[in-house]
């Protein structure tokens, strides 16, 4: 299933609050061009694991590198997003996005002292979970037994993956004085609110002509901050960045082969077909024209 953002980046969650507040996926790294997915966000706490390859999982600022078997706690509102660095296959990459009502009603006690605290913990934005590490094998076991629930769905499975949820909050509460913390000043979430907005204007107009200050308006921010925006959560710069979003999507459409290169190439807002054969040979080592004929 493809990751779906709405206007602000928001990725859109498929479970009902009111009914099973938790979602389940795998297998999305492999629909997603070049196995790597958009920076995003969701109220939601996430849970992912690597499988076959290495993951870098970004998280903020900080990128996190994930061997096959490590899992990671992702805290809700959050930008993030993942890219697999290693492997000769799309990593499976199961993973759950869970409301905090899971584990109890919002307005309940057990809700406001122990889900509300991590939520509100600005400086833990995510916890590593080693694979190889003997003190979490009961804790993997229980991620593993979460995806297994979803995968199979035996009896009474839902209880089993709200009791297993329960007993990871309870993990992470016990022992949440003994996780590292990354300090995040005011200065860095206006950043992150900045960099989402333009990240959201190159979404919604990458046919169309964008220039540096046009971006930067987006975000009500000079030309230069729109930079070291771009440059801190992304290492490149805005036009880096919109250039290889608009590759991203000249692949897709390359794939369906319905449109010429030169159609590709005015839709994704190349003003010049060469400078876009240019700049798909350097991403993808092989020409537009190629790359339809050989069917990939």
């Amino acid at each position: 299933m493809p990751v779906t953002l709405d206007h602000q980046l928001k990725e859109q969650i498929a479970y009902d609050p009111a009914v099973f507040p938790i979602s389940f996926y795998q297998d999305e790294l492999e629909t997603l061009v070049q196995w790597s997915g958009p920076l995003h966000w969701h109220p939601g706490f996430e849970i992912a694991t690597a499988e076959v390859g290495i993951l870098d999982y970004q998280v903020g600022e900080k990128h996190i590198h994930l061997n096959a078997g490590d899992s990671i706690f992702v805290n809700g509102n959050i930008l993030h997003g993942i890219r697999q660095i290693s492997g000769d296959r799309a990593d499976p990459m199961p993973n759950v996005v869970f409301a905090g009502s899971l584990i109890a009603p919002e307005g309940s006690q057990i809700y406001q002292k122990y889900i509300s605290p991590l939520q509100q913990c600005d400086d833990l934005p995510f916890i590593v979970l080693p694979g190889n590490d003997s003190s979490l094998q009961e804790i993997n076991r229980l991620i593993q037994e979460i995806y297994l629930c979803f995968r199979e769905q035996p009896a009474c499975y839902e209880m089993t993956i709200q009791r297993n949820i329960s007993h990871l909050f309870e993990y992470i509460y016990t022992n949440i004085n003994s996780f590292p913390r990354y300090k995040s000043n005011r200065i860095q979430l206006v950043n992150q609110i900045r960099l989402q907005k333009m990240l959201d204007f190159i979404y919604s107009h990458y046919s169309e002509e964008i220039s540096l200050e046009t971006l930067a308006r987006a975000a009500n921010v000079s030309r230069s901050e729109a930079g070291r925006c771009f440059k801190t959560f992304m290492n490149s710069s805005p036009v880096g960045i919109l250039i290889q979003y608009r590759l991203q999507i000249a692949q897709k459409m390359l794939a369906e082969k319905i449109y010429t290169v030169e159609e590709v190439s005015s839709a994704c807002g190349f003003n010049s077909v060469n400078y876009f054969r240019k700049q798909f040979k350097a991403k993808y080592g092989i020409t537009p024209g190629k790359y339809c004929s050989l069917g990939k």
